[in-house]
């Protein structure tokens, strides 16, 4: 059974969409850190809509954009397969990210590149039981193949494809153990967490009323479906009705990413869903306004995984939560190769504030905190040390 109204679908709206008048909205982007000089700060701010469906408004410090972007689930968490699921953002944003930088690199070396492809893997696990609170969500590093076409010697070309992927923004995310903060509400009160590291700045304002919003011209095919993705063996995977709200779970994701360049500089990706297995998604994505930047779709990704969290947790154990917002920071260094720097991406902590409408105690808004940060995939990403494994391939 599907949980309930496919809002995005009678919605009428365009599923992503650059914010017609971004000023008239209330998330603000946040200042671009001193130690991230010609760096990126973004605001995201998700609310859940139905069942598993969410809605984002991310905001760049960098671009002075708001790009408006939804989520949903497929089978696995009986959701609406309406729009690409929450890990699908991180994948394609990683690729576009990666993508940028090797060009970046190539430019500055001297490298010709007559083509480019990136196929890409990323892994996590789930495991443990719900109802004992041993549920944890992993992250594993990510398998990158680059199938490149260029006249530059093999020692150059994975020298620069090593050096490129260290250049990405989200190098600071995947390598080291970042400790995501948090400030949690709970009907307008404060609440200190219990678990959870929480963050010393004040809360920032509800995001409630800043969703309604409008759409720029011309947005309409930053994103759609393009069939099934094919299957492919996954070791504990899973791809049953449902099998995501399984009281115990021993299993393993795999979303992957195809990505290429365009001529006029748009990277196109395509999402593919391998498991749980469901639809392929295709994004646009650039750096220049015409589709959403990478650290847009990263941002949203960690936005969106998390907020799956909650309505996974109160969906197994019958808890009352009406509504849940959150407002994330994140905050990335420039570019090693694109911003110029010639350092590794860095980045820093992810910082989220959490608004619950409950009727439930400050014991169980606390837990359902907890609980949706320990489960998180991508918070599990933040906190774990991920080489990424980089295979070159010559065409």
């Amino acid at each position: 059974m599907k949980l309930g109204e496919n809002i995005i679908a009678a919605s009428g709206l365009p599923p992503f969409f650059k914010v017609k008048r971004p000023c008239a909205i209330t998330v603000d982007a946040p200042k671009i850190r001193s130690a991230f000089p010609g760096g990126e700060a973004v605001r995201t701010a998700v609310r859940a809509l139905s069942g598993f469906q969410k809605e984002a408004l991310v905001t760049s410090a960098r671009t002075g954009l708001t790009w408006r972007l939804v989520s949903d689930e497929g089978p696995y968490l009986n959701g609406h397969d309406a729009a690409p699921c929450p890990l699908a953002f991180l994948s394609v944003g990683m690729a576009a990210s990666y993508l940028n930088e090797i060009k970046a690199l190539a430019n500055q070396r001297g490298v010709a590149l007559r083509a480019l492809r990136l196929v890409q893997d990323n892994f996590y696990t789930m495991k443990g039981s719900m109802p004992k609170r041993t549920m944890i969500g992993g992250a594993e590093p990510v398998e990158l193949s680059v199938e490149i076409d260029s006249g530059a010697d093999e020692a150059t070309l994975i020298a620069l494809l090593h050096d490129a992927v260290q250049a990405a923004p989200l190098n600071g995310l995947l390598r080291g153990q970042l400790h995501s903060l948090f400030k949690l509400a709970r009907n307008g009160a404060v609440l200190s967490p219990n678990i959870v590291a929480e963050l010393t700045a004040p809360l920032l304002p509800d995001p409630k009323e800043a969703f309604d919003v409008t759409a720029e011209a011309g947005s309409l095919s930053l994103m759609q479906p393009v069939g099934t993705t094919p299957k492919k063996q996954v070791q504990s995977g899973t791809s049953a009705g449902g099998s995501s709200l399984a009281d115990e779970q021993d299993r393993r994701l795999n979303i992957g990413a195809i990505a290429t360049l365009r001529d006029d500089g748009v990277s196109d990706i395509q999402q593919m869903q391998y498991s749980p297995h469901g639809t392929s998604f295709r994004f646009l994505s650039s750096e220049d306004g015409r589709a959403p930047d990478a650290t847009t779709l990263i941002s949203a990704g960690i936005g969106f995984c998390f907020m799956t969290q909650f309505g996974r947790f109160v969906s197994m154990l019958g808890l009352d939560l009406p509504a849940c917002r959150i407002v994330q920071d994140t905050h990335f260094s420039a570019g090693g190769a694109s911003g110029a720097t010639g350092q590794p991406g860095r980045a820093d902590p992810v910082e989220t504030h959490v608004f619950l409408e409950t009727s439930e105690s400050e014991h169980v808004a606390r837990e359902m905190l907890d609980i949706s940060e320990q489960t998180c995939f991508l918070h599990a990403l933040c906190r774990s040390d991920l080489k990424p494994k980089l295979k070159v391939i010559r065409l």
